[in-house]
Formats: C-alpha cells, structure tokens, sequence
C-alpha cells in the first residue's frame, strides 16, 4: 500500500468508527466524568484510541504486521487504564514490557543498543503524549504536526506517519473543541508508541552513514512540544516537593488557560508551534551533520528562553 493510500484509508476508517466509538463508549460506561482538573462540564466518551488504531491497522496489517504488535499491546494497556485505573508500578511494569518488545521488534540500529534506544524512545513519548492530553484536541493535533516532521524526513516511516496522520485527522472531526470524545490513556499510549517507532524507523534508516546524525538532531524537534511540556510539569512539580506522576495545572497548556486565553486559542498556539518545529526537524534532517545540529541547538536554546521568560517554570509559589 502506498504511504497516500494508507493515509486516505485511515481517515476514512476511524471517520467511520468514531461515531461507533463513541456510542459504545456512553453505553459501557467507559467516559471521562467531570472532575477539578477537567475541562468538560459532562462525561465524555474514551475508546477515541481504538477508532485511531482501527484507521492504522487497515494501512499496516497488510505491509508491515510487526508494527501493529507494540501498537496493540499499548492499546490494550491503555484501555485496563482506562476501565480500572491500574496502580502506577503496575502501569509502569506494563510500559517497561511493551518498550521491550517494541525494541525487538523495531531496534533503532542494530544490536542491544538499538533495542535499548527503541524502549527508551517508547517509554518516554509514551507518557509525554499521555501527559499532553489535557485539553480537546491537542494531543491529536500536536501529533498530527509531528507524522508530517516524521513523514518527510525518511523513507521508511513513511506509510506509518501518513496513516497515523490521516487517522488522527479522522479522529480529529470529533475531538476538536467541545469534543465528543477523547482519545483516553489507550488513546494517547498507542500515539506514544507510534511516534517512537516513528523515531526508530528514522534512526535505523540512516544507521552507521552521515545521515544518522543529521536524523539525530531532527527528532527533537518533530516531538519538541510533548518533550517541552512534559519536562515542564516535571520541573513545577518537582520544585513545588509534589510527586512528578501527581495531577495538577502545571502543564504548558493548563497555565496558558489560566491566564486567561481561550483555551481553542492554547490548542492553535501549541499546534502551529508544532508544525513550525517540525518543519525545522525536517530542515535538519536534510542538512550536514554539523548544520543539522546547530538548529537542533539553536531551536532549543529559544525554546528554553521563551520558557523561562514566559514564566512556565515558575511554581505558584513564587519563581
């Protein structure tokens, strides 16, 4: 199947199945109720990541099966979380499994260390899209921007990143502000996943030439806004003495709501500046290695004074 067709497909199919998902979802009683960290007024339906994985499945089942293992498993982890609200070290066992098997199944090289370098990858984007979920539409539409970085800089993700692109665009239709149902943590654990095997894809395809390097520096960049926000509530928490898995409003997006902008305007900001990371990643990833790492360098250097001067970092009680 080509990379155009898989992208199509998957619109087509998770357009399909979201309404279906979304019935089911109210019927079972698998919704995300109104709580002091939520944004709705009223239970709104999960299962949003099994009509994102169904739009997948039907552009990879038939070319590249192996992909749709580490996609499943964190599916299917993500829905026990959903249902039963596993325990952390349970949820974390289950993660360290499903990152071990995606870096035997997708090494990011070859050896231990490209399997290391896949479950290091999975454990990581795993839980920054889990954690970006926050607000209608971001985590779908931040990582749309970050298929299309994925999709132009190697070959070798190519028909994955389309067809994840194409299914979150479909599932996009009814995500967006007010949502009619999100992609809950089987949702956003599936997104992680892919993503990383988007990484190591990229990584094995220019592994052991000039290009590795280059591929390297762009990575950052194509999951910049996951990685930044994650790293950001860790860092609030951590200086506030909470616990770094604790629930709270220190997220990018949660402090961008608070200061009074509407919060369709945080998901465009969040979005575009995505897209325009991306398109830096994609930059990189064209460039020689030294050219490809002073952007890297020099987008994170920006990047981290538009946050500390920003104030993202400063705890409530003071900087």
């Amino acid at each position: 199947m080509s990379p155009l067709i898989g992208l199509v497909t998957a619109f087509l199919v998770t357009c399909a199945l979201t309404p279906v998902a979304i019935r089911v979802a109210h019927r079972t009683g698998m919704v995300d109720r109104p709580g002091d960290l939520k944004v709705q007024s009223t239970p709104v339906a999960y299962l949003g990541g099994v009509a994102v994985f169904a739009g997948v499945f039907g552009a990879l089942a038939t070319t590249t099966p192996r992909l749709l293992i580490p996609l499943a498993l964190a599916l299917l982890l993500g829905l026990f979380d959903d249902r039963l609200d596993i325990p952390p070290r349970i949820r974390v066992l289950g993660e360290a499994v499903i990152a071990l098997i995606g870096g035997a199944l997708v090494p990011a090289g070859s050896g231990a260390i490209g399997v290391a370098i896949t479950a290091v990858l999975i454990l990581g984007l795993l839980n920054a899209v889990n954690l970006l979920d926050g607000l209608d539409g971001l985590a779908s539409g931040v990582c749309s921007a970050s298929a299309i970085g994925f999709a132009f800089i190697s070959e070798d993700p190519r028909l994955l990143a389309l067809s994840l692109l194409g299914a979150l665009i479909g599932f996009l239709v009814f995500n967006r502000p007010p949502a009619q149902i999100y992609l809950g943590d089987a949702g956003a654990y599936l997104i992680g996943v892919a993503l990383a095997i988007l990484a190591a894809l990229s990584l094995s395809s220019g592994d052991g030439t000039s290009t590795s390097v280059a591929i390297w520096a762009a990575l950052p960049l194509i999951v910049a806004v996951p990685i930044l926000d994650t790293l950001v509530a860790i860092a609030r928490r951590l200086r506030a003495g909470k616990p770094i898995f604790s629930g709270d409003r220190s997220h990018i997006y949660d402090q961008l709501c608070d200061r009074g902008i509407p919060a369709k305007r945080v998901l465009v900001i969040m979005v575009l500046a995505q897209c325009v990371l991306a398109l830096l990643g994609i930059l990189a990833s064209r460039l020689s290695s030294t050219a490809s790492v002073s952007v890297m360098l020099l987008s994170a250097g920006i990047l981290i004074a538009i946050t500390v001067r920003a104030g993202f970092l400063t705890t409530d009680g003071g900087p």
